[in-house]
């Protein structure tokens, strides 16, 4: 498996969106393109190095994906996350 997948969750880790999450859209050698849904759409993808982010290793299927759908990936990312740290 390439570290590195299309629907892979992603943490940015520098820059003004820094601890942002993020789904990885589309990938080349030195970039990933980023949306979340409501600010970087599907229309507008955030570009930004591979060095400067984070991999979730949670992997969704993007193949059809929208913008409610990536919302929808997120939303449930940060449900149960928010869940394991009440149980911690």
């Amino acid at each position: 498996m390439d570290r590195w997948e299309k629907g892979m969750l992603a943490k940015s880790m520098a820059g003004h969106d820094r601890d942002r999450i993020y789904v990885i859209m589309d990938l080349d050698e030195i970039y990933v393109y980023l949306a979340d849904g409501k600010i970087r759409t599907l229309d507008r993808l955030k570009k930004k190095k591979k060095k400067h982010v984070q991999l979730i290793r949670k992997v969704y299927d993007t193949d059809a994906a929208d913008d409610a759908a990536v919302r929808r990936i997120l939303k449930q990312y940060r449900k149960r996350e928010s869940g394991m740290k009440e149980d911690q």
